[in-house]
């Protein structure tokens, strides 16, 4: 996830290799599951806090000033999509740096400013059984809504301009309001988990296990890795999701493949946890996670957030379907890409209506097929 200014085409990508987004993961049938890996974190500690009496007030509450709260609602305002009954849950997740403070020290590129360079939105379909998860490369040219920033002053709307830079020019809500216009599809929760945040969380749960097709030597993120199975620490995860030149065609594209095995891999390696068995490595646990995440404001509190965990009960990070917004190169820019169409819309479409998506809406003449 480096955030310098890089050129997207680096060459003719191949349609069909190992390192494509998602090789290998389509979609399988639902497995009920007794537990959530959000419910187990967050429910399992509140138990732990309540059994601990008047001590584990104290600790909810530094755990609940942990995170930060966002007011999207307030910030966008009534021009959003309308919610549809049909429509699931649909939340945007973004991996976020901002330069400063722990972030500093994880800066390879040395590029200043607050940036957000992974976006995901994440799809559960009525009746949570299975979820589907639509990266956005950072490259993809967008037209920019009209927006109000943190301090209030308005930004005019803004056409051609790369998905990562609404975040630092703008802010998180805006970014909201961008995804809500180019799909049509509302968000019902905002998250957000900044890179230093992110290290510590893999290395409290004692590290996340990956599985390479070829080898990866990449000396902007300083991955070295050979082809086959590695048990990654933070530093090494970080420079896992934001390497690029190490795969595939070295584009932006070949990276979105490597963070959404990860994001897979670290899901399943926190629902593993044995947090019943180890109360002090769960609060541990609970730190990291909340000490990184910034959420709308419906979410931003420890109560919220069990609450929402348990309403995903029986959802499998292992069956989750990973899919990239289909894209074409750019007619003017080729380093840039667009949405490809018809395939963006029909894929934005089905996930309006709680529909399966079509095999037609996966196939990306940027990157072939996609999922």
């Amino acid at each position: 996830m480096s955030t310098d200014t890089h050129r997207t085409d680096h060459g003719h990508p191949e349609t069909d290799r190992r390192s494509q987004p998602g090789h290998g993961r389509g979609r399988r049938g639902a497995r009920k599951r007794k537990r959530r890996w959000g419910r187990i974190t967050l429910v399992v500690l509140l138990l732990l806090l309540l059994a601990a009496g008047g001590y584990g007030y104290y600790l909810y509450r530094d755990l609940n000033g942990n995170i930060n709260g966002v007011d999207i609602n307030d910030a966008i305002g009534k021009d959003r999509p309308e919610k549809l009954p049909t429509s699931g849950q649909n939340i945007l997740i973004l991996g976020s740096d901002s330069r400063a403070g722990d972030n500093a020290e994880l800066n390879t590129g040395k590029v200043a400013g607050a940036r957000s360079d992974t976006a995901l939105v994440m799809h559960i379909p009525e009746g949570r059984k299975e979820a589907v998860a639509v990266s956005i490369p950072r490259d993809t040219l967008v037209t920019r809504p009209e927006c109000t920033k943190p301090d209030g002053s308005e930004v005019a709307s803004a056409e051609r301009v790369m998905f990562n830079s609404v975040y630092s020019q703008v802010g998180p809500a805006c970014v909201v309001k961008t995804v809500e216009k180019m799909s049509g599809v509302r968000m019902d929760h905002y998250v957000e988990i900044d890179f230093a945040g992110f290290k510590d969380l893999v290395d409290a749960i004692g590290g996340v296990t990956v599985t390479v097709d070829q080898d990866i030597h990449d000396k902007s993120s300083g991955l070295d890795l050979t082809a086959g199975t590695h048990k990654l620490n933070g530093t090494d995860s970080l420079a896992f999701v934001r390497t690029r030149h190490g795969v595939g065609d070295g584009s932006d594209l070949g990276r979105i493949g490597l963070q959404q095995e990860f994001m897979i891999a670290l899901l399943s390696e926190i629902k593993k946890q044995d947090l019943l068995g180890s109360p002090t490595k769960t609060y541990k646990i609970a730190d990291t996670l909340t000490a990184a995440l910034t959420t709308d404001s419906e979410l931003a509190s420890l109560t919220a957030l069990a609450d929402f965990g348990r309403s995903l009960n029986g959802v499998d990070p292992s069956t989750m379907e990973t899919i990239m917004l289909p894209v074409a190169y750019d007619k003017i820019d080729p380093n840039r890409v667009v949405a490809a169409e018809p395939q963006a819309s029909t894929l934005w479409k089905a996930i309006r209506s709680d529909e399966d998506i079509p095999e037609s809406a996966k196939k990306s003449p940027a990157g072939g097929k996609t999922s």
